[in-house]
């Protein structure tokens, strides 16, 4: 402003400045482009889908900028929409009001209420796999299966990618189905292949026993809630194909005195 100039009102309100804004490394999730026309319709827009697991205080910044960045990429886009999926509506992901006008626009899918919905597509399912209780996870693995086998493996990864900490034969047995069966699909047969070859390197019978006694144990606490410790020191001198028969029967199993009726039911030594 020229000296000894009058101070406007934009002068006692802001502070000028030409900032130089260098571009950050955007990417989206995925985007799905109608087939029909690049630029999108009222009836079909360019969908831009963005995945958000975690709490991220500054992930409505991100979202903006990354969208508005796309467009600015694709100017020939007339009609698009953002669709975020989250686990839950309780998420963290920062400050609202100064972008109310574009987080209005986004179209948000809490897993958790997609997951209270009924008769839901074997693909969109499966998407809720992560926000299922385990008590759910069994009945809803083998609904999704029984109509899109070719989802085996993403199924499996996803319980393996939630579960790290169990056992690949602990997970196979939360997906519910049957052992039998499961032997027959090419991603659990490469799974039991990498254990047999895990089993080769320890060598010994007795070995297998123990762990497939011990892994009748943990299955058995996680069914029941807890097991006494007469049962544990039976199982633990089963010998391991009927260890293996009761990793699959146990799956029926729904109180304690089912495990003693199983023992009931064992023919003698």
């Amino acid at each position: 402003m020229p000296s000894g100039a009058v101070p406007t009102e934009l002068d006692r309100q802001y502070r000028f400045s030409a900032p130089e804004l260098n571009a950050g490394s955007h990417r989206l999730d995925g985007v799905l482009w109608p087939l029909e026309s690049e630029t999108g319709s009222e009836e079909l827009p360019v969908v831009l889908l963005e995945v958000q697991i975690r709490a991220d205080i500054g992930f409505h910044h991100r979202l903006a900028a990354q969208t508005y960045r796309f467009l600015q990429l694709h100017p020939r886009i007339e009609h698009w929409r953002v669709v975020v999926i989250t686990p839950h509506q309780r998420l963290q992901l920062g400050t609202v009001m100064p972008l109310r006008g574009f987080l209005e626009q986004v179209h948000w899918i809490s897993l958790e209420e997609l997951g209270q919905q009924e008769n839901l597509d074997a693909a969109v399912d499966l998407l809720t796999l992560p926000v299922r209780s385990e008590q759910e996870l069994a009945e809803r693995c083998r609904r999704i299966l029984a109509s899109r086998r070719d989802l085996e493996p993403v199924v499996f990864s996803m319980l393996f990618e939630r579960f790290p900490k169990l056992s690949k034969e602990e997970i196979l047995m939360i997906a519910g189905l049957p052992l039998q069966e499961l032997r027959h699909t090419r991603a659990v047969q490469e799974i039991l292949e990498e254990g047999r070859q895990e089993g080769r390197e320890e060598g010994l019978e007795a070995g297998r026993q123990q762990e497939a006694a011990g892994l009748a144990i943990r299955l058995l606490i996680r069914r029941l809630g807890s097991i006494d410790a007469g049962s544990r020191e039976r199982l633990c001198d089963l010998p391991l194909q009927q260890l293996e028969q009761l990793a699959e029967d146990l799956l029926d199993f729904t109180e304690p005195g089912d495990l003693q009726a199983w023992f009931d039911d064992q023919p003698a030594d």
